[in-house]
């Protein structure tokens, strides 16, 4: 009894590994998280084409976007009931995470909730390319060198707590929701990035829709909403003068 959890990588099929193809296509039950019932979901977008068994059962999981922490953690458990029943039923199940599982991925309320209460299922864990890696490599750019610090903030929404990750570093990477980077590109100067920092903005990395733009923060601060789509991600080096 195995329940195997597949990391998807940033949007690229190609990008995902050999073993991660190799469960995905020796499965018997795929489960995929979703924010809203009816909605796609992004993972099994992903890997749909590795999907050659037309007996696969393909089930979409509901992880509401809501900071409720009660009617998260209700859905969390039926969620890991609904997978730990069909690994029960003998069943050889794959759980879909975009980029990797252990980088704030859905599998991480579902690998808790296994362990505390399934005891018997062995798991494991594949790991995927996490969105900031492809990122860099599409931009031909290092996130950090030799003893530079990396920070890595995974929303916009506290200016207050985002300075103290952002004054310490010399690269930090904004994770998710570019509709508040406006206000992350007036703090970055606040925290010591001057005008010619690097700063590079991209939407949907890895995918068919993705754009990427690079730029020098002073030249930012005079545009407003570089990034209106939540999907976005930001690095902003501190000392990058090339």
């Amino acid at each position: 009894m195995k329940l195997t959890c597949v990391g998807c990588g940033p949007g690229d099929p190609d990008l995902l590994t050999l073993k991660a193809v190799e469960r995905i296509k020796d499965a018997d039950a795929i489960f995929a998280p979703t924010s809203k019932l009816g909605k796609p979901s992004i993972a099994l977008s992903i890997v749909r084409k590795y999907i050659i068994e037309e007996s696969t059962l393909v089930v979409n999981l509901l992880f509401p976007m809501t900071k409720d922490k009660e009617t998260l953690k209700l859905q969390w458990k039926s969620n890991a009931d609904n997978i730990a029943r069909a690994v029960l039923e003998g069943k050889r199940v794959v759980y879909l995470t975009v980029g990797d599982p252990s980088l704030y991925s859905t599998w991480i309320y579902i690998h808790r909730e296994i362990i505390e209460n399934y005891k018997e299922i062995e798991v494991e864990i594949i790991p995927g390319i996490p969105s900031m890696v492809a990122f860099a490599a599409t931009a031909k750019m290092s996130l950090a060198e030799g003893d530079q610090t990396l920070g890595i903030v995974p929303a916009c929404y506290d200016i207050e707590r985002i300075k103290r990750t952002a004054g310490s570093c010399d690269t930090v990477i904004f994770l998710k929701d570019g509709r508040y980077f406006d206000g992350v590109i007036e703090m970055l100067s606040e925290v010591g990035f001057d005008d010619y920092s690097k700063i590079t903005i991209a939407q949907d990395v890895s995918s068919e829709g993705e754009i990427m733009k690079t730029g020098r923060l002073g030249d930012l601060k005079k545009h407003k909403n570089p990034s209106g789509k939540y999907f976005s991600l930001m690095v902003a080096k501190r000392d990058d003068k090339a």
